[in-house]
């Protein structure tokens, strides 16, 4: 592209780019018009931006801090859909039939927000025929991502469930070192347990099963990554060759 986005590659907070950032998406004039319609907010940890079944109608750019999606069942259950950090757009429009949200936004980290009202970003886009492309562009890879987590959780079990959450992990907040890839974000059993829809004692069962082979290890109550190839064995990664790692996030 020959024009650079206005933030380039935003980063984490464990020091590594965002392939997914909006801004990644778009030349520097045109994410201009977005940050014009943004106003701040700030948002505690703990704290939600809103709740499944209440009303849409703004989108939110986080500019720093950690954003858990979570969708709950009629019977209770609870599934972690993604882990949103700095670059990422939160973004559910209104599809002319369903005006609520289909999950709720915990904030888990302290978190700086720009919030932009849906009817302000589509007169934007009925106006500007190139950024309604790119923003057409940026929406369709976010649905290949959460395509790529429901194959993977429906195709190859919860141990190919789990080895794929793992990677996409290490995909988003994983930090390479000298014996292997340390994931930078601290979730307990129970939550990983929320990503493939197990229990906890099933996800222990695993890691521990996959620690024993060597296939990782835990530190610090962080998961390092020492065979990377073992887990991508798991979820048959070699056989996705159309999958590359700007769609395999978590």
């Amino acid at each position: 592209m020959a024009t650079e986005t206005v933030m380039k590659r935003t980063k984490t907070a464990e020091g590594t780019s965002n392939p997914l950032s909006i801004d990644n998406f778009f030349a520097e004039e045109q994410f201009e018009r977005i940050r014009e319609l943004m106003y701040p907010k700030r948002a505690e940890a703990g704290t939600y931006l809103f709740w499944e079944g209440e009303p849409t109608g703004k989108l939110y750019y986080i500019r720093s801090g950690k954003v858990k999606l979570r969708k709950s069942t009629e019977e209770g259950k609870d599934f972690i859909l993604s882990i949103l950090q700095a670059g990422d757009m939160l973004c559910e429009p209104e599809d002319g039939m369903r005006a609520v949200h289909s999950f709720s936004a915990e904030v888990i980290e302290d978190a700086e927000l720009g919030v932009i009202q849906w009817s302000d970003l589509e007169i934007l886009l009925y106006r500007h025929g190139d950024f309604a492309v790119r923003f057409m562009n940026w929406m369709a890879l976010m649905h290949r991502v959460t395509e790529s987590k429901f194959r993977d959780l429906l195709l190859f079990g919860k141990p190919g469930a789990l080895a794929s959450t793992l990677i996409r992990l290490a995909n988003s907040y994983g930090v390479m070192g000298a014996d292997g890839i340390k994931i930078g974000i601290k979730l307990t059993n129970a939550e990983l347990a929320d990503f493939i829809g197990t229990t906890r004692e099933s996800v222990n069962r695993m890691l521990n099963g996959l620690r024993d082979e060597g296939t990782i290890d835990i530190r610090q109550g962080r998961i390092v990554i020492l065979n990377l190839n073992a887990l991508k064995t798991m979820c048959q990664c070699p056989a996705c060759p159309g999958c590359p790692k700007e769609v395999c996030r978590i």
